[in-house]
């Protein structure tokens, strides 16, 4: 069978976080610039290969202090580590309908293995002609794990920001 390549239509796509602050309430934030492209077998997505990046710099929390400090060497380090990226290995049906995907996740140079929940949204043809696939992905990373260290305890004891991150990623791609 044939191979069929996929472009991501950031347009129509989003990548978000949350992470718990204080451990009382959530913040979210996006990443407004990315690529991801994917190479199939036909239109069956089991075998994809998806390769995905991110600029650190387009991290948005809709507030400018709290993106810079993200930015600076207490987080990200973006001046040092201006992309995160994500490679497949591996893309396997859950019996859902959907899919685990599975692939190397890279944050300030450390790579580690991670699994995304897949829900397909399915594929459909618009007005135009284009065939598209949608998926909405959701998974967890520790951000620690990845060099993210910074810390801080309040004064009543509570940490400040969570280790744990939750990622729900929409995606539609293109095929090309």
């Amino acid at each position: 069978m044939s191979k069929t390549q996929w472009a991501i239509d950031a347009s129509h796509s989003e990548i978000n976080f949350k992470v718990r602050h204080m451990m009382i309430s959530t913040v979210t934030g996006t990443f407004g610039s990315f690529n991801a492209t994917a190479e199939t077998e036909g239109e069956d997505f089991s075998t994809a290969s998806v390769s995905f990046e991110a600029s650190i710099d387009s991290i948005n929390t809709r507030n400018e202090q709290r993106d810079g400090h993200l930015k600076s060497a207490d987080f990200f380090d973006a001046e040092n580590h201006p992309k995160m990226t994500f490679k497949s290995t591996g893309m396997k049906p859950n019996g859902d309908g959907g899919y685990v995907l599975e692939g190397d996740l890279t944050i300030r140079g450390v790579t580690k293995s991670v699994s995304l929940n897949a829900d397909f949204g399915g594929v459909a043809t618009d007005p135009w002609g284009l065939v598209r696939a949608g998926f909405e992905l959701s998974g967890e990373v520790n951000r620690k794990e990845f060099g993210l260290q910074w810390d801080a305890i309040t004064e009543a004891g509570s940490i400040v920001v969570s280790d744990v991150v939750k990622l729900q990623i929409l995606v539609e791609m293109v095929k090309q």
